[in-house]
């Protein structure tokens, strides 16, 4: 149960970041209990976690501001083992390095900020870009189905509950979240694409060159790129055969006629 001093300062700071929210930063209290709070952070661009949707919590404990929340992040992020207390110096891991000025928007400006170095901690992992970029597109899926278990197809990870705990904590993103999946025709049971309009069909609006037309065009760049010698190597060697068999029949004729 939330002190006198909690309840007054986290109502004061859900109003504070409602009005003015941090960059890529949505968060907001249960309506059950003010000191869990959930937040979302939409990838910042030119990380490897653009596009991506990422979901925790913070937990406070009763006498917030006087020590820091637990931190985890949900969302499989390829930065931070989902549903892991993360150590960070805003967190409970560190009580005594909290400063009680800090607010809510701080902490998460600070775990955002740390998301996105590669500095490591407990609760934090190893990846390539590459992988970060692959979770950041299924990352809207992974929330809204649990990771796949929505529709039995995946395991549960963290709250991978078939996505009602995010439904719960977010219902009009999730809604969102299910439109976007209908609209790219993405299978809810693996995060994968269901169909590809076929090649020949594609075509970049505004331009006349069909789908034939830019693969000559392919092959005459690839052509134009070569060597003479690698473009006629056919008709060099079939010369070189035809004046070996000639050089023969004329050697043969000189010494028939010595």
């Amino acid at each position: 149960m939330a002190s006198k001093t909690a309840y007054k300062r986290l109502t004061k700071e859900y109003k504070h970041i409602q009005d003015e929210p941090p960059p890529y930063i949505t968060a907001h209290p249960l309506e059950s209990n003010i000191l869990e709070w959930v937040y979302l952070i939409d990838g910042p661009p030119d990380t490897p976690y653009a596009g991506g949707q990422y979901w925790g919590t913070l937990v406070f404990p009763p006498d917030y501001p006087f020590k820091p929340p637990a931190i985890r992040m949900m969302t499989p992020s390829g930065r931070f083992q989902t549903s892991q207390r993360l150590c960070l110096s805003i967190s409970d891991f560190h009580p005594k390095s909290f400063n009680p000025a800090w607010e809510v928007s701080t902490i998460l400006t600070g775990l955002l900020s740390f998301m996105t170095s590669e500095e490591m901690t407990t609760g934090s992992i190893s990846a390539t870009a590459v992988q970060r970029k692959q979770l950041a597109a299924m990352s809207r899926w992974w929330n809204s189905t649990g990771g796949g278990s929505h529709s039995g197809g995946g395991g549960k990870i963290g709250f991978g509950d078939g996505g009602a705990r995010f439904r719960t904590d977010w219902p009009e993103i999730d809604r969102k979240n299910w439109q976007w999946m209908r609209d790219n025709k993405i299978n809810p049971q693996n995060g994968r694409v269901m169909t590809v309009a076929p090649l020949a069909s594609s075509k970049p609006e505004g331009s006349s060159t069909d789908t034939s037309q830019t693969a000559q065009l392919v092959v005459v760049a690839d052509r134009a790129s070569q060597s003479w010698l690698s473009r006629n190597k056919l008709m060099v060697a079939t010369a070189i055969i035809v004046a070996w068999v000639a050089m023969g029949r004329i050697f043969q004729h000189e010494v028939g006629g010595a």
